[in-house]
């Protein structure tokens, strides 16, 4: 009989991916941050991608229920909610499972606007709401060349969550 390690990892990773289709006479909100845009992501909330999938990927770290499943799409409630509640959230399970974000990577696929122009101040955004440096948010972005999603934006997003007793002795090693 397999034995079980009842002791927590020091470290959890995570996965999100989100996907919202551009619609006309919404604006356009990515990882936090308003860009000029004639489209807009549709969705139930603001239609961040980027904060959803990030949303997601801290969930999922610790294994909790997913961002549909927290803030149903059907509760009016959450009608045009601006995405960084949802995130916000996220991070209270994570604090609350006794870790701390360590990094985000991230990869953006869309046809436009261009990302590259916004990608500091969209990294910057992100990880002043994770409570990070901004050079531990890696942000990508690609085109969706011979995929026929012109019309939509995509994330990808890993996350690494580590023990928050481990970081704060991290920091006191690297401090000596």
């Amino acid at each position: 009989m397999p034995t079980t390690n009842h002791r927590r990892p020091t470290t959890r990773i995570g996965y999100g991916f989100d996907s919202h289709e551009f619609r006309a006479g919404i604006p356009l909100k990515i990882g936090g941050i308003a860009l000029a845009h004639d489209k807009g992501l549709g969705g139930h909330s603001d239609g961040d991608v980027l904060l959803h999938a990030i949303t997601d990927a801290l969930l999922g770290a610790v294994a909790a229920p997913d961002i549909g499943a927290l803030f149903l799409p059907s509760d009016p409630k959450w009608k045009g909610a601006d995405s960084v509640v949802f995130l916000h959230e996220a991070l209270k399970r994570v604090r609350g499972a006794g870790y701390r974000v360590a990094n985000v990577d991230a990869s953006l696929i869309m046809a436009a606007p261009r990302i590259g122009p916004h990608a500091a101040e969209i990294r910057s955004r992100v990880a002043r709401l994770l409570g990070v440096r901004a050079d531990c948010v890696g942000l990508k972005a690609k085109t969706p060349e011979g995929l026929n999603l012109e019309n939509a934006a995509i994330a990808h997003v890993a996350v690494l969550l580590e023990k928050a007793a481990a970081a704060r002795r991290s920091r006191k090693k690297s401090k000596t």
